[in-house]
């Protein structure tokens, strides 16, 4: 409270008086003293006895405002002195004094992370104009055409049933709302049916937000490698720990984690209009952690390292994405090929590259600069969670792949995620929600969290 007071221009003295008044009139007012009596020679008229009343009840009034404020900027500095320990973040021996900027030197701020909101907000309307201008008339180009839709009949109970219980029922369940309603099974199964088209995307929807995102992944990877092609630590990763973590931000560094940032910051802001996949709690997970890690490693000075992670996982975003395109437009040979390269980068990027080669040299080479602290643990076990979803991603897209090969055809990916006719049966429903459960559209699309 000195300080905010001081800096105000009030001394201390003053306060210290007012508050002793402000408890001798609590005190008062609370009954451990009698309520003091007003005389009529210093108060001639109740005007003068109100006033005072209102002066003295004013000062009670700042002075435990002040103390409340007093108590909420104490609660809130020991947080942030808590959030901003060193040990936190730094290693042994180093302070955020030691990160100052000198005139050689320029060290990556928390407050830089900011420029990550106006850019996500840019990139949204970036988006916007290249879907309405770009991606649409590139798919009308392609022949690319939204199917014509049958709308459900209205029914309240059916309507209910389909928001509370499931999208897809049981014959069992078919039966107890054919009593219900009154319907024939054969009504019933064609209603959901078609309750579930409405509410699937259109082809164009879907081709223009891969196209959208296949040319960000493009554009972000050949942009780090831009960045990173003529840095040492591109080829020896034992460079990325040098004078860690006095490392100097480069220009290069804080646009490529802006535009990343700023990237999956407008994925999550768009998630409410964007393609609804079953996965869409994933979705919102991967980003959030995604969001976390870069900006952890931003704040921690794990710059060079973290460039690297963005790197190796947009090479097989690109391929994942420009496959989705080829399909829409019914390229089937090319959409396969794809899916072939696909794989290959897959594995070889997140099997091969970033366990043994990043993971390691983030849990093996800064032990020989310094001691292990909480930033470095913390670093390496987001590393691993998400080293143990590549492995599970592998197995997915392993198994697709071993039909790819026996059947020469690609069961689910988002081909399948194809409308039902009025006239499939219901075991032909089952066997296509199956696929789309299952297939490409949730192994590919979680491979890469979208």
């Amino acid at each position: 409270m000195g300080p905010l007071w001081g800096l105000l221009g009030i001394p201390r003295e003053f306060l210290q008086v007012r508050q002793q008044r402000g408890c001798d009139q609590h005190s008062r007012q609370s009954g451990r003293e009698g309520p003091r009596t007003f005389s009529s020679d210093r108060f001639p008229d109740n005007t003068q006895h109100y006033l005072h009343w209102a002066q003295r009840k004013a000062s009670l009034l700042t002075v435990e405002t002040c103390q409340d404020n007093n108590a909420c900027s104490i609660m809130l500095q020991t947080i942030k002195d808590w959030l901003w320990w060193e040990r936190l973040w730094l290693p042994e021996k180093v302070s955020w004094a030691d990160l100052k900027d000198k005139e050689d030197r320029t060290y990556a701020k928390a407050s830089q992370l900011y420029a990550s909101v106006p850019c996500a907000l840019c990139l949204l309307v970036v988006r916007y104009l290249f879907e309405r201008y770009l991606a649409t008339p590139l798919a009308k180009a392609l022949g690319i055409r939204d199917k014509v839709r049958l709308t459900a009949e209205q029914n309240s109970t059916l309507e209910k049933y389909f928001y509370s219980q499931t999208r897809n029922p049981s014959q069992a369940d078919i039966r107890s709302l054919c009593k219900k309603t009154g319907w024939p099974e054969r009504r019933v199964e064609v209603w959901f049916r078609r309750r579930r088209n409405q509410d699937r995307p259109g082809l164009q929807k879907r081709f223009c937000e891969a196209s959208w995102r296949c040319g960000f992944y493009l554009c972000a990877f050949l942009g780090g490698l831009l960045a990173l092609y003529d840095k040492p630590w591109f080829y020896d990763l034992k460079e990325v720990w040098a004078e860690f973590p006095k490392q100097s931000m480069l220009p290069s560094q804080y646009w490529y984690y802006t535009l990343e940032m700023g990237f999956y910051l407008s994925l999550l802001l768009s998630l409410a209009f964007d393609v609804k996949r079953k996965d869409f709690k994933e979705q919102v997970i991967h980003h959030v952690a995604t969001l976390t890690l870069l900006s952890f490693s931003w704040i921690s000075n794990y710059i060079r390292i973290g460039t690297l992670v963005m790197a190796v996982h947009d090479s097989s975003d690109i391929v994942l994405e420009g496959g989705k395109l080829f399909n829409y437009a019914q390229w089937e040979k090319t959409a396969n090929v794809m899916f072939v390269i696909f794989t290959t980068v897959f594995m070889v990027t997140r099997l091969v590259i970033f366990p043994f080669w990043l993971i390691h040299c983030t849990w093996v080479y800064p032990l020989e600069r310094f001691d292990p602290f909480f930033g470095y643990y913390f670093f390496n076990i987001m590393l691993l969670v998400l080293q143990i979803l590549h492995v599970y991603w592998a197995f997915l897209i392993t198994r697709m792949a071993y039909k790819f090969v026996f059947s020469k055809q690609l069961d689910g990916d988002v081909r399948s995620d194809e409308e039902e006719d009025d006239s499939d049966s219901q075991k032909n429903i089952k066997h296509k929600m199956n696929h789309i459960n299952g297939a490409m559209n949730g192994a590919r699309d979680r491979a890469n969290g979208h």
